[in-house]
């Protein structure tokens, strides 16, 4: 599964050291993806590990290894991240375990997944807490636990919708990623479907597959598509050509008034399309 797992075509590989690992094999596990990881067919593939969460035996050795590979993982995500002090301990660990191992490699990056309540009560700490951190997660099934929610198909989409919107502000307010968690399914059927594309419309930047048969789906969803990137460019083009004239702050294109708000909304369609402005 490390093998193949680069080939499958996602932005991101998330390699798992908590929950895919029974607590005997813990240790045996974070070797062998150590190694894995150092095999070509990861080269060029962006990996992060999701390592064991902080106050469990198996953290402090996860975060080593991964700060002191001479190659490996561009992140590690943290689990059932909580507090500010949760990452604060990441990014000491990090620090010194980079400076033994001086690997050369560049400082390892930290997302956050948000699984429990005590970590959505505190999102706006958790999210302006370590200069390392690049996303935040928000993982449903540690959450549905932690909530007494339903979990998988029977959780109506819904019931999510305040906590997806604090994420996304949490996240937006500090410049960071927001994630959208995986579908409790393996199929692409209408469940899947519906919450991926609730998760592109409200404006996360991506979304998990917990399995490999849902990455294509995934990538055409949250592509824009060639008419979008168009449409995007015009926006800016518009906006810069009536500052060369002036400096209007508004200025309409097809019918439409543009502004400020307007630009940034496009120039986030073209950052996650991969096109230039």
């Amino acid at each position: 599964m490390l093998a193949k797992a680069p080939l499958r075509g996602a932005d991101e590989v998330i390699v798992d050291l908590e929950d895919a690992v029974a607590p005997s094999a813990k240790d045996e596990a974070r070797g062998t993806v150590v190694a894995a990881l150092r095999e070509p067919q990861w080269d060029g593939a962006r990996a992060s590990v999701r390592v064991n969460a902080p106050r469990t035996p198996w953290c402090h050795s996860d975060i080593v290894a991964m700060a002191s590979a001479a190659r490996g993982a561009d992140s590690i995500i943290v689990p059932k991240v909580e507090s500010r002090g949760d990452l604060e301990f990441v990014d000491r660990l990090l620090d010194g375990a980079e400076a033994a191992g001086q690997t050369g490699r560049p400082p390892l990056r930290v997302q956050a997944l948000i699984e429990t309540a005590a970590g959505i009560a505190r999102l706006d700490e958790i999210a302006g807490a370590s200069p390392r951190l690049d996303a935040l997660i928000l993982g449903y099934a540690d959450l549905s636990a932690s909530l007494g929610r339903p979990a998988g198909a029977r959780a109506e989409l819904d019931s999510w919708r305040a906590i997806q919107d604090a994420i996304l502000v949490a996240a937006r307010t500090h410049d960071l990623a927001a994630v959208d968690g995986p579908y409790l399914g393996i199929k692409v059927d209408e469940g899947f479907t519906a919450a991926a594309e609730r998760a592109r419309d409200m404006g996360f930047d991506g979304k998990w597959a917990i399995h490999p048969a849902q990455v294509a789906a995934l990538n055409e969803l949250f592509t824009p598509s060639d008419e979008d990137v168009e449409r995007a460019r015009a926006v800016i083009d518009a906006l810069a050509a009536a500052e060369r004239k002036g400096g209007a702050g508004a200025v309409a294109l097809d019918g439409q008034m543009l502004d400020e708000a307007v630009r940034v909304a496009a120039l986030r369609v073209l950052a996650r399309a991969g096109a230039d402005a």
